[in-house]
């Protein structure tokens, strides 16, 4: 046996890859260390991207019995009086601040102004969509009384916040428009269900076409 055989992981620290593949199950550590390595690997992954992350994707770097759903909460309960929190977005998990320090994070960046800002007509095609979709283009003229332009549906696409949906049962089965994730966090909910509700009334679909 080599020395490298016998060389035992430090305490603390799970070997990440066990004979070339990547060792999820951490056996070789007691179970509180095995669990702590594991909230590490989330914390790591959810740093790291872009965006919100599956709990399947976070399923990959935690063993096959642990509970996603529990390292969460734990993780949750570390964070609390800390300045960015774990936040499930969409079915997905990401890191955020809170809204409380939004000022003192540009004052010190220099960030400026970075909210959107939309216009009376892109904000009502937007909650059109949010509330009608998957909607096609057609569908919009007929909430709005006329053509909805096409470089404004292209600038929403353009900012994520919405996306192709399912063709549409019209014929010819057009494209349809639907909102996404980044929709959510944008307007900081969780799910679809979080919209307000609307008194779909003759009166309310008269000021939507008046936008």
């Amino acid at each position: 046996m080599t020395v490298a055989a016998k060389r035992k992981p430090a305490k603390g620290q799970g070997r990440p890859f066990r004979d070339g593949v990547f060792d999820r199950e951490l056996e070789d550590l007691p179970q509180e260390l095995r669990w702590r390595e594991w909230m590490g690997r989330i914390e790591a992954v959810l740093f790291a991207s872009a965006s919100a992350v599956s709990r399947e994707d976070l399923a990959r770097v935690v063993g096959q019995g642990a509970s996603v759903e529990m390292l969460i909460d734990d993780i949750q309960a570390e964070l609390v009086g800390r300045p960015y929190e774990l936040a499930q977005v969409a079915g997905k998990w990401m890191f955020r601040t809170k809204t409380q320090f939004a000022e003192a994070i540009k004052a010190a960046a220099d960030l400026g102004d970075q909210s959107l800002s939309f216009t009376e007509m892109e904000m009502g095609v937007l909650c059109a969509i949010a509330y009608h979709q998957p909607i096609d283009w057609a569908g919009l003229k007929e909430i709005f009384g006329k053509e909805v332009s096409r470089d404004l549906l292209a600038r929403l696409r353009f900012i994520h916040l919405i996306a192709s949906g399912p063709r549409s049962p019209r014929p010819g089965a057009p494209h349809t428009f639907a909102t996404t994730a980044t929709f959510l966090a944008t307007f900081d909910l969780q799910t679809l269900r979080d919209l307000p509700e609307l008194e779909l009334s003759t009166s309310s679909v008269a000021i939507v076409g008046d936008v």
